[in-house]
């Protein structure tokens, strides 16, 4: 099988005043069981590729165990060291067990030949199309706790009615402030850009740990999809964000309420397995030359997620 031009310039989401522009998802199919699209629910019909390392698709895997969905939807796992020809099955645990692909690229490429984008994940594929439905992590997340829920073994309410427009608001400011925000202040290429970035970042942190000071989890006593959203951003933080990117105003150890959470929501039955900060670290140390040129890993904090935590008795 032939090698794709290379398809992920480090840092091409660059912008010439210093800025960070995340890349805009291209495709964002949607799967009904009514008829509605041309994807059909069907268990076994649809296939995530995803990464461990990546945040954006880790929310994915955590739906997916959540819900109960591993019967219903396969999974592969890209390699998580990216060169500049994109996410790869490279072997050894990192196989394209539907199509065989060499590179995720080739999904996007088979959906649309003209797609000039970089590949990223999460994809969400159809077997039976042989397409790409959705690589948009936040309509890949909604799907699994909403659509699928008849098909789920333990469903869970991610997206409950009652508190949508709740979710929908808290979800924006995470996203631009948070999930979003830790990129815009490593990516920076110019000191007040990295700054601004940087103060909104800790400014958003320091009110979600205040919102948490009463409550266990952001809209309530169960986590929602938004918990979700900020945990695998929270995960990383201290491995990763506060050192490679340059988060270093606190480290979320140093959070009264948000460090308790996010160890509350690790330990939440079927999460842990979806982590792996092996992968996390070898993909953000060794795939981001322009911030780390010697490719050194950082050594893992020594905090442990493990630590009880005696946040259920709140509501």
């Amino acid at each position: 099988m032939s090698t794709p031009a290379p398809a992920y310039a480090l840092g091409r989401e660059g912008g010439e005043d210093g800025s960070f522009r995340r890349q805009y998802s291209r495709f964002r199919g949607w799967i009904s069981d009514d008829g509605s699209t041309e994807f059909p629910l069907e268990a076994g019909r649809y296939h995530l590729y995803v990464s461990r390392a990546c945040p954006w698709a880790h929310r994915t895997l955590i739906a997916r165990a959540l819900m109960g969905l591993e019967d219903v939807i396969s999974v592969d796992y890209v390699d998580p060291y990216r060169d500049s020809r994109g996410w790869a099955f490279s072997g050894d645990g990192y196989h394209d067990s539907v199509n065989g692909f060499e590179y995720l690229l080739q999904a996007y490429k088979a959906t649309d030949a003209s797609y000039e984008l970089h590949a990223t994940v999460p994809v969400l594929w159809d077997k039976s199309a042989s397409t790409l439905v959705n690589n948009e992590s936040a309509d890949i997340l909604r799907m699994l706790g909403t659509v699928f829920a008849p098909l789920a073994k333990h469903p869970v309410e991610l997206y409950p009615e009652r508190l949508q427009g709740d979710i929908n608001a808290l979800n924006k400011f995470i996203y631009e402030n948070v999930n979003d925000g830790v990129y815009k202040s490593g990516f920076a290429t110019k000191q007040q850009v990295y700054e601004r970035n940087v103060q909104a970042l800790f400014q958003a942190l320091d009110r979600l740990d205040l919102r948490l000071a009463e409550r266990r989890f952001l809209l309530g006593p169960d986590p929602v999809e938004t918990d979700w959203r900020l945990f695998t951003t929270l995960l990383r933080f201290d491995a990763v964000y506060q050192i490679h990117f340059k988060c270093s105003v606190r480290k979320l150890v140093e959070y009264q309420f948000l460090w308790p959470y996010t160890r509350d929501l690790y330990q939440w039955p079927g999460v842990k397995s979806t982590v792996n900060f092996d992968e996390i670290r070898a993909h953000y140390y060794g795939t981001h030359p322009m911030i780390n040129p010697s490719g050194i890993l950082a050594m893992l904090p020594a905090a442990s997620f493990e630590e009880p935590t005696t946040r259920a008795s709140l509501s």
